[in-house]
């Protein structure tokens, strides 16, 4: 387990910050594939405060303690059957410092500028790492996010970034993570639609993004008739945590049916593991482990 002490040392961490940072991403061992020795992963999501998003289950504040967030990332990254984590740069920086991505598959976090709550939330702008970043810093491939409103003109610009995004991560020989849905506003608010079909038309048009599918990853939720939603592309994909669960056991069942799919290669997971209901974190990453 991490310590705390190492953990609060960062704060003191300054005019040689950056020297610090670069060489440890240039002396940072990387793992020869994303995929562990089982052929799946559990890659640890690390990137909502980025976007304003803060909650975890009842707590609306929880993901703003950052020495908390840290040491549930550390505890989830000590364990060798967890593969990756994605983050954006101050979090991945820190976790970097820490000597915790050692090993580890690493991706960087890009369009952050669909804020929270925000009118502009569907014109989400690569406010976070670039493909040039991703690459230079000696990461392993780039995840962003795509929603797409029908009555929303701001989903086109959003679109249209990603697949420039694509072809700069395709270019590089990095790995794209695409999370892709069909959202609309409901009483001002951005809701994503979990139906069967509307996750298939996401993924449809997901897949198409860009000059290249190649290096192409879906991020995608578990919904109902998963198998006939799955069955909609042939891209490797990986099943997203969501929010914190109220019935840890059926989401848990929930995933290992998901993975038990042929294009289903693992788990990216944040709250739902670092923030579980019942507080016991270390508990909620080995169960995760175990359904790999």
């Amino acid at each position: 387990m991490m310590s705390t002490d190492r953990i609060a040392e960062l704060s003191t961490i300054s005019v040689d910050r950056a020297e610090r940072v670069a060489r440890a991403k240039k002396e940072r061992h990387r793992p020869s594939s994303p995929l562990g020795p089982n052929g799946k992963t559990l890659v640890i999501a690390a990137d909502h405060a980025a976007r304003g998003a803060m909650r975890a289950g009842t707590d609306p504040l929880a993901i703003a303690d950052r020495p908390g967030l840290l040491r549930r990332l550390c505890a989830a990254l000590e364990r060798p059957e967890v593969n990756g984590v994605l983050g954006t740069a101050d979090v991945l920086e820190e976790l970097l410092l820490l000597g915790a991505l050692e090993g580890k598959t690493v991706y960087g976090s890009m369009n952050r500028g669909g804020l929270l709550g925000a009118s502009f939330e569907l014109d989400d702008r690569f406010t976070a790492m670039r493909p040039g970043a991703i690459a230079d810093s000696g990461f392993d491939g780039g995840k962003m996010l795509l929603r797409i409103d029908l009555r929303d003109a701001g989903s086109v610009a959003t679109m249209e970034a990603c697949a420039r995004a694509v072809d700069e991560l395709s270019e590089r020989g990095l790995l794209v993570m695409l999370e892709p849905f069909m959202s609309s506003r409901v009483d001002d608010v951005v809701r994503n639609d979990l139906s069967p079909a509307a996750m298939m038309q996401a993924i449809g048009i997901a897949s198409a993004i860009g000059s290249t599918a190649a290096n192409t990853w879906l991020k995608v939720p578990v919904v109902d008739d998963m198998e006939r939603v799955m069955a909609s592309s042939t891209l490797p994909s990986l099943v997203l945590g969501g929010e914190v669960p109220h019935d840890p056991d059926h989401t848990y069942g929930r995933w290992a049916d998901a993975l038990a799919l042929p294009n289903v290669h693992g788990l990216v997971v944040g709250r739902a593991l670092l923030y579980p209901s019942d507080g016991d974190y270390e508990t909620a990453i080995d169960t995760a482990v175990s359904l790999l």
